[in-house]
């Protein structure tokens, strides 16, 4: 634990120093994207994210690690040739989970030619986790909490339809989308991920959801953190169910190869979530319930007990702008809890936001005291993640 304090002086510092130069350092509202093309309705747009992340591990017992790596390195590319019609596709290049590699993110058209209605065909965001639909470049927090985590229940970017909406007045907003998506077979998580960045071995289904949003003083947009300083909030409910199609099931006749892997069967999910925003005070709070159901209804491992689970994440976050649109000190709370966990996995952080740009140009800082890692009691384990960020 000896690096630790290290760097939290040095941040701190940079931080006091950021103070400083708050006052010769005029904020100008961001415009992510860059126009190289635009005539008679036409246009050509480039745009991308680069993040570099610190991350340090020091666990109660056995060797502490870090590390330095592009978190996401992501470029894209979006255009139109034709009115209430456009195209995105978006890749990443940062760090996966088996090394750097190549991974599609967003990959779509959209039309928009129906009143306050928008009609999405490719990979795009299921509407489910209010922290998942907030871009990883908005987040106060380095990494997202177990409710936004794809990791544990929360569906990735899936290939099929997605419709968004609102009223005229934006205080009503809605998600609706119909699509394939992949759940890779381990018991120690319920991870969801992208069709087409899939393993060979994950399960192949069908997913059906949406999610609802009221903004009663006001459209409140996916982004944390109160720069706008007016009153917002949203209360938000959402909903989905996927199914396995019989596909891909890998382990069906060996479900317990390797001790952790084996076929899920089907999984529902719920969503209540919320956020309030004033005079640069910020809190997101949500808790997510999914049930699932493995194939083999007699196993027991990881998160399922005797073929299924109840997996339960909440989260509560907030933070205050103590230099307006400069300086955020921010703090979470987040657990999680399974049929199988000897005990509540959770996670406490504390950390500051530097905002250069605002959210386009800006350093973070983030402390994760975790407790019960994975539902076992007394597997602890602290860490310590600073992250720069530079949005164009």
């Amino acid at each position: 634990m000896s690096a630790v304090p290290k760097f939290l002086k040095l941040f701190f510092a940079v931080l006091a120093a950021a103070v400083v130069l708050y006052i010769h350092l005029p904020q100008e509202a961001g415009a992510a994207g860059i126009t190289v093309y635009k005539k008679d309705g036409r246009y050509v747009k480039l745009g991308g994210r680069i993040q570099l992340q610190y991350h340090y591990k020091g666990p109660d017992s056995g060797d502490a690690s870090d590390r330095v790596f592009f978190r996401r390195f992501r470029p894209y590319i979006e255009g139109s040739l034709y009115k209430d019609w456009k195209g995105k596709f978006q890749w990443d290049m940062g760090k996966a989970k088996n090394g750097n590699e190549v991974a599609v993110k967003d990959a779509y058209m959209q039309y928009a030619g129906l009143r306050n209605i928008k009609i999405a065909v490719g990979n795009k965001g299921f509407p489910f986790s209010r922290e998942f639909l907030t871009s990883s470049k908005k987040q106060q927090l380095v990494e997202r909490t177990f409710v936004g985590d794809h990791n544990y229940g929360t569906p990735d970017r899936n290939v099929g339809i997605h419709l968004t909406g609102h009223s005229n007045d934006k205080r009503l907003t809605y998600g609706f989308s119909v699509a394939s998506a992949s759940i890779d077979p381990d018991a120690g998580k319920l991870d969801f991920d992208s069709p087409v960045n899939r393993d060979a071995d994950f399960n192949e289904g069908w997913i059906i959801g949406g999610r609802v949003d009221y903004h009663p003083f006001g459209n409140l947009k996916f982004s944390q953190g109160d720069f706008k300083r007016k009153t917002r909030a949203t209360i938000g409910i959402a909903a989905f169910t996927w199914n396995n199609d019989d596909d891909n099931n890998t382990y069906i006749d060996s479900p317990d190869t390797d001790g952790k892997k084996f076929d899920v069967d089907k999984v529902t999910g719920l969503e209540l979530s919320g956020a309030f925003r004033a005079s640069g005070f910020s809190v997101d709070a949500e808790y997510n319930l999914f049930k699932a159901d493995t194939v083999a209804a007699n196993l027991t491992n990881g998160i399922y007990r005797n073929g299924s689970t109840d997996l339960e994440n909440y989260a509560i976050k907030g933070g205050y702008m103590v230099v307006p649109d400069t300086i955020e000190l921010v703090a979470a709370y987040q657990a999680q809890d399974a049929d199988n966990y000897e005990d509540t996995w959770s996670r406490t952080s504390v950390g500051a936001n530097w905002f250069i740009r605002k959210h386009d140009i800006k350093v973070q800082l983030t402390y994760r005291i975790g407790k019960n890692l994975k539902g076992v009691s007394g597997n602890d384990e602290d860490e310590l993640f600073i992250q720069t960020q530079y949005v164009f």
